[in-house]
């Protein structure tokens, strides 16, 4: 199935910056704001882009990092690693919420539009996911590996929409402690699922990443359409 790309710009409170737009052969369809890891709006997080607009999304992904330099793509090396860190510690998280909430505003108005909105976020994107979702901005949100999660629970009670939420068995950056955290907070909520995939690592959805995992990225993403066909 092809799809149709391009960069449009996206007028926000503090300023313009840029959005990977990603559009559906047939030209229409529910719509999707992806959420970048702390790598950027790189090549994989395009890729992951063209493949929800191949399942039938439009899918819009703003550049988060902006304020720091516009198109910022890391690689996962050791300097890109350094670099995605110190862009992480310095992205104020209200600032990227505003800039979530412009692109989210964007994104509803585009006339390839045709259903309701959902948030799909990895790592450093899944923990804005989660948060978008709380802010009451999309009709369902998908987050895998959010790293932080644990120590938003405050904002649980915010979420009114059908939540998804994706963890690697073996994450070495979010530890089974806090995957059972989240599970217990939600463990009341029906619309609410976790998935646990035994032997993956964070980031197992990441091609271009040594902890990439077909299996589990597989079963994710098969996952998230089953969730998005059921909510969007």
């Amino acid at each position: 199935m092809s799809t149709t790309s391009q960069w449009i710009d996206i007028a926000g409170p503090d300023g313009s910056f840029q959005a990977y737009l990603a559009v559906p052969h047939v030209g229409k369809g529910p719509a999707i704001i992806l959420l970048q890891e702390i790598f950027g709006v790189n090549e994989h997080i395009r890729a992951v882009a063209d493949q929800y607009a191949a399942d039938g999304y439009v899918v819009l992904v703003p550049d988060l990092f902006w304020r720091a330099g516009a198109h910022i793509e890391l690689g996962y090396d050791a300097d890109g690693w350094k670099r995605a860190v110190e862009l992480m510690q310095a992205t104020d998280n209200e600032h990227a919420l505003i800039d979530i909430k412009a692109t989210v505003a964007v994104l509803r108005a585009r006339p390839e539009v045709t259903g309701k909105l959902a948030s799909v976020g990895y790592c450093f994107g899944g923990r804005l996911s989660f948060q978008t979702a709380a802010a009451g901005l999309v009709d369902a949100a998908i987050a895998y590996y959010g790293g932080g999660i644990q120590n938003k629970l405050d904002l649980a009670d915010n979420i009114k929409v059908p939540l998804l939420m994706h963890f690697g068995g073996q994450d070495s950056h979010i530890p089974p402690e806090a995957v059972q955290k989240i599970a217990e907070r939600f463990e009341d909520r029906q619309d609410v699922e976790i998935h646990i995939y035994p032997g993956a690592e964070h980031g197992f959805n990441c091609t271009h990443r040594d902890s990439y995992q077909q299996r589990a990225a597989a079963h994710a993403h098969g996952n998230s359409l089953i969730f998005l066909a059921e909510n969007l």
